[in-house]
């Protein structure tokens, strides 16, 4: 599926505890919700430490985890316990092969006992999250939306972006949401729903269901002017549009000024005067709009 990704050096890397103080750092600054995504966060060394340590911060509304379900039969009671809301599952197959090659390591069985666990645990809300590709995956969108709804949990189908090198051409995978709802609704009857996750997904709803379908669309319907998101990498890298490559190094200035914050606080509130209005995705390009994977900038 992509070329292979190497690993950073371990001091090229925030430390969890500076993890916690630039979460913190945001929270003060008026950010309400965190999502904590990767990569697979959850198989960092103490990583549950990181949730507890965040997880109860006053004036946080919402902790998000994403994640690929691996570890959730071990962690899902422990996570919702620290103050983890709402978990977001990646799930691309119902076959344990095509998973397998999709994923190029993951162990469908290891997800669906995680997925199993996370509803045990009691979350606010658990969705999986489905990127369809043709000549590969697209036959399959009728079974993970019969799976989610069998499980009573929401699922998003995500467009595929351009970003990272990967083995296949895009243009030749990419399937539009627009032509999944319409696939959808061959089957299933469905309706807007008003829901909202304060993301970019716009959701759809099975009357006799509790399920909610969401649709991530950032090619076919274009959300930029609504996105108040801004993304920071393992490596203290804020990003301040997914499709884009600007960004502000905050590890300097954590580790420069490790018992002062205002230098941080001030480059993050500069930065927000730069946020761009919108990414430049174009699957004809020959080379992807942005060269880093999604596990680099996570999401």
């Amino acid at each position: 599926m992509s070329e292979d990704m190497t690993f950073l050096p371990r001091d090229e890397v925030l430390s969890l505890e500076e993890c916690a103080r630039l979460v913190k750092v945001f929270v003060n600054l008026g950010v309400t919700k965190v999502r904590i995504t990767g990569g697979e966060p959850l198989v960092r060394k103490n990583a549950l430490w990181l949730f507890q340590e965040i997880g109860q911060l006053d004036n946080l509304n919402e902790l998000v985890l994403t994640t690929n379900g691996s570890q959730l039969e071990k962690q899902a009671k422990n996570l919702k316990q620290a103050g983890v809301k709402r978990i977001n599952i990646s799930l691309d197959s119902l076959n344990p092969a095509r998973f397998k090659a999709i994923t190029r390591t993951g162990e469908l069985d290891k997800v669906l006992k995680g997925i199993d666990a996370a509803k045990a645990a009691g979350f606010d809300q658990i969705k999986l999250n489905s990127v369809l590709m043709q000549g590969f995956n697209e036959h399959e969108a009728f079974d993970l939306v019969d799976f989610a709804i069998q499980q009573q949990i929401d699922i998003a189908f995500i467009e595929e972006m351009p970003l990272g090198h990967v083995a296949h051409n895009r243009e030749n995978t990419y399937i539009s949401n627009t032509s999944t709802l319409q696939l959808l609704t061959s089957k299933y009857s469905l309706i807007p729903s008003t829901h909202t996750s304060g993301g970019p997904a716009r959701y759809w709803q099975r009357a006799d269901s509790k399920t909610k379908i969401g649709f991530i669309s950032p090619h076919s319907h274009n959300f930029c002017e609504s996105c108040n998101r801004v993304r920071i990498t393992c490596k203290g890298e804020l990003y301040l549009c997914l499709g884009q490559e600007d960004k502000i190094d905050l590890m300097p200035l954590l580790r420069n000024h490790p018992n002062d914050d205002q230098p941080l606080i001030q480059a993050i509130i500069n930065s927000m005067a730069i946020k761009p209005k919108g990414h430049d995705f174009d699957l004809q390009r020959a080379k992807p709009a942005v060269v880093r994977f999604m596990s680099h900038t996570g999401g």
